[in-house]
């Protein structure tokens, strides 16, 4: 009996992690709270001033800080991964396996470890009994299927790969095994291939007792930190495959990073694995040896590790300033909402006033969260299976492709169908194609709203890379967020302090798609699953996704930068270098863009955010 620090080891004598102390607001700050609430409540954050409604998010997260974080780790354990030995370089850089990032618990957020809730622990409880009720096939068919695009009209198609780009950073459940899967019924209309259809189950938690009196548990096989692993790997074999032993770069072959030599372990096996995630990828790694290059020449001393951990540190840290001030303002474009992203990275003061004086208070709110105390509000650092089931965004992808030239949008693949972009099709295409030609063809063409029937049809029809088999991905949206008890909506929004409809059009007031929840479920609005209610809300204006996911957004966007270290106390010139720092400050993705695909600079000339739709050439 344990629990998942329990493979911790003796290093230096490091101060308790703020982990182990219970989070609680002061007496102001919870009157703030409670009045952020009932004006949320009676009006809403974003029908108020700007001003007002950024101090209405702020109450906001707070009251979700300290009451919707819940600690699954301390749960009896078995077998818990343990943490390498203690060794001083760590002090300075990130691990492969995500440990030692927390000194005083040094296997918070490492590989296998668990999942953390968003809702109370015993909220979480699957029902097996209901699991398949009503069908998820059912709810996909009816209420998910594409006819035509709904577009978000505001941005551009690289917001779509982007999020599947960084969803390969944070989280996975791991392979699902193929006994007992679960079994849908079909309507008679359905033309399937199988009947009933066949849905693999998640992974059981390895380190889970068999037998508790808890919900069950589930782990990560990626890190919970926001450190780049999508480019790096996840153990310390598939970094040392990745690098080129010189000069702490990466290894760049055929234009891309290296495929394993084994095809059982290509990304292209991966499910999932599309065009979108190889061109981003691809990106990164080139910014990686650009950084190290600017390193190698502030510091010739630096031997071959010290360059790459280095610029890891900077390339992970640009990649998670790109997300919070640039891809997540450009999905949340309404202004109250784009203001209080930025001041997650700058605080309320402006990057302006920062860059002249520095930090101008210690308080996160007014300066930051970057250099501030680290703080993990009294819960082990964990991503939640909360956070992945709000990250269940396949309607951003579009269906079709047009390609086209940068230099002068000519034809080059033509038009193409997502089912074409996938496996080894997408590598096939990175190693032909232009880098720089086909970020053109995403740049200028729109992603969907994530919405009711603007699902992507080629994935509710997905052939898996790595067997053939069809997979319906709208249908195992529904069923996993079930199956990994998930609260269903009306509960969800009750448990994140929301106001619970009480009648389907007070869901939606789309009258079309009221009526068609309400026949979908047979009148059981407690039925109503988490996937379809945030697909039905009623948008923010300037919102690609539902305000009731943007409460996870608020909470855990800035907890994955409080809890880190390396974006927190060390990050420093000390741990970063100077021109690493001054590196993550100056540039944002229209420099990444311009630096390894310069025939891109005519589109994001006068772009203030390279998400932001482009116009087209020729």
């Amino acid at each position: 009996m344990g629990d998942e620090h329990s493979g911790r080891v003796e290093g230096p004598p490091f101060p308790p992690s703020t982990a182990d102390t219970p989070y609680r607001l002061n007496a102001l700050w919870r009157a703030f709270g409670a009045l952020a609430h009932a004006v949320d409540h009676r009006r809403g954050w974003s029908r108020l001033p700007k001003w007002l409604g950024i101090l209405d998010l702020v109450g906001i997260r707070n009251r979700l800080r300290e009451r919707n974080l819940f600690d699954t780790s301390r749960q009896e354990s078995v077998n818990a991964p343990a943490a390498p030995a203690f060794d001083p370089a760590f002090l300075n850089h990130r691990m492969a396996d995500g440990s030692w990032n927390d000194l005083a618990n040094p296997t918070m957020g490492m590989v296998g470890t668990r999942f953390g809730r968003n809702v109370p622990v015993e909220d979480t409880w699957r029902h097996d009994e209901s699991m398949l009720d009503p069908s998820p096939r059912m709810l996909s068919r009816r209420l998910m299927t594409r006819d035509k695009l709904i577009a978000a009209e505001a941005g551009n198609a690289i917001i779509a790969a982007w999020l599947q780009f960084m969803i390969r950073d944070w989280f996975h459940h791991g392979k699902s095994p193929k006994a007992n899967p679960w079994r849908v019924d079909l309507d008679p209309d359905d033309d399937w291939y199988e009947s009933p259809m066949s849905i693999l189950r998640t992974p059981d938690d390895s380190t889970a007792p068999s037998s508790s009196d808890k919900p069950p548990t589930y782990t990560n096989s990626m890190t919970h930190w926001w450190d780049g692993s999508q480019v790096y790997g996840n153990t310390p074999e598939q970094q040392q495959f990745l690098r080129s032993g010189e000069g702490g770069r990466l290894r760049i072959e055929d234009g891309m990073p290296p495929i394993p030599y084994d095809p059982a372990h290509s990304p292209a096996k991966v499910p999932g694995f599309w065009l979108g995630i190889a061109m981003l990828t691809t990106l990164f790694a080139h910014e990686h040896n650009a950084i190290c290059e600017r390193l190698a020449a502030a510091h010739p001393e630096y031997d071959d590790e010290k360059l790459f951990q280095k610029a890891r540190l900077v390339n992970s840290a640009l990649l998670a300033k790109i997300h919070t001030v640039e891809w997540t303002p450009a999905v949340t474009a309404h202004p109250t909402a784009v203001t209080a992203l930025h001041a997650n990275w700058y605080g309320l003061a402006g990057r302006r006033l920062r860059d002249v004086f520095g930090r101008l208070s210690s308080s996160e709110v007014v300066s930051g969260i970057p250099g501030s105390r680290t703080a993990h509000h009294g819960v082990p650092f964990a991503l939640t299976e909360e956070f992945i089931a709000v990250y269940r965004m396949h309607p951003l992808v579009p269906d079709d492709f047009d390609f086209r030239s940068a230099a002068d949008d000519a034809p080059t693949l033509g038009e193409r169908g997502f089912d074409t972009l996938t496996g080894e099709d997408a590598l096939t295409i990175m190693r032909e194609q232009p880098l720089g030609d086909l970020l053109y063809t995403f740049g200028t063409m729109h992603p969907g709203l994530v919405v009711l029937h603007n699902f992507p049809k080629h994935l509710q029809n997905f052939k898996r890379p790595d067997n053939g088999q069809l997979m319906d991905l709208a249908a195992i949206d529904i069923l996993r967020c079930r199956e990994l008890g998930v609260p269903r909506y009306l509960d969800f929004r009750r448990l994140l302090h929301l106001p619970v409809p009480k009648t389907f059009s007070e869901v939606t007031s789309n009258a079309v798609w009221a009526a068609e929840l309400e026949e979908a479920y047979d009148g059981r609005l407690d039925k109503l699953d988490l996937v379809p209610g945030l697909y039905a809300e009623d948008l923010v204006p300037g919102f690609a996704f539902s305000d009731t996911a943007f409460r996870i957004f608020a909470l855990m966007a800035s907890r994955r930068l409080n809890s880190d270290r390396f974006f927190t106390t060390h990050f420093t010139p000390e741990v970063y270098t100077p021109e690493g720092l001054e590196w993550v400050e100056e540039n944002t993705m229209v420099d990444v863009l311009r630096r390894h695909c310069p025939e891109l600079s005519p589109y994001l000339e006068g772009l203030s955010n390279a998400f932001g739709i482009w116009s087209r050439g020729g």
